[in-house]
């Protein structure tokens, strides 16, 4: 028989919590670095606690279980957005998408085809080519964008839940990842990389809706304050975040 242990709190104890956690540099087993897919989750983030979040996969966390208790931890995120284009013709194009520091996208584009192309074509295929190097970047919520780039995606800071959460009663253990900013799209199918640096604090069975609310905002004031220290911040550099 199981035994549920999970504490229960009644209310937040925002007013005691320390507002910063850890000492001044990562320690062991920290840093910890997953990445995967993003997939559906509960749809309750945005809804009920207005705080959503971007679940990864569980083979994203099944090789960090035994390093990682349950509970909130910290560190940096980046979304990297890869989808596929419709094009005219028999050409397949791929477009990778990264998510800017003002919650838009970029992207960058390749397109296989097994047409040949018309002489014809040349000046046209010129002009598609100038307007290629045009900066151009649509809204994060829209489908496509147009801007060509060779930069990373940005990175930001995040708070992530691990466990399952008891207040929701899950059957499934999760890695739920709140980024602190504000995106105007789901990131569903789309690669996530985060980097965890410390630990928080225990998940909690909560009686109130409010109560969890609140240290979840706690959480992301507590996160806010530590990445602010040299060598957390140095981590938003990490190798992990450089690919393309």
């Amino acid at each position: 028989m199981t035994i549920d242990i999970t504490p229960i709190k009644a209310v937040s104890s925002s007013s005691t919590r320390p507002k910063i956690v850890d000492g001044p540099s990562p320690e062991s087993p920290f840093p910890i670095k997953m990445s995967g897919t993003v997939i559906k989750g509960f749809g309750r983030g945005s809804k009920e606690l207005g705080i959503p979040t971007a679940n990864l996969p569980e083979e994203a966390i099944v090789e960090y279980e035994h390093l990682m208790k349950t509970g909130v931890y910290y560190g940096w995120a980046q979304v990297v957005v890869k989808r596929k284009l419709s094009t005219t013709g028999t050409g397949a194009e791929t477009e990778t998408v990264a998510m800017t520091s003002e919650g838009k996208v970029s992207s960058s584009s390749s397109t296989s085809s097994s047409s040949s192309s018309s002489s014809s074509s040349s000046s046209s295929s010129s002009k598609e080519e100038e307007a290629d190097q045009r900066p151009i970047a649509e809204s994060a919520s829209s489908s496509t964008s147009s801007l060509a780039t060779h930069c990373p995606a940005t990175v930001h800071p995040m708070v992530m839940s691990l466990g399952w959460n008891p207040f929701y009663r899950n059957e499934k253990k999760s890695a739920e990842v709140h980024i602190m900013h504000k995106f105007h799209r789901d990131f569903y199918g789309d690669d996530l990389r985060v980097v965890v640096l410390g630990y928080i604090r225990p998940e909690f069975d909560y009686t109130t809706l409010e109560a969890l609310i609140e240290d979840i905002n706690v959480d992301i004031e507590v996160a806010h304050r530590s990445l602010e220290r040299a060598d957390y911040a140095a981590f938003k550099e990490d190798p992990l975040f450089l690919q393309l």
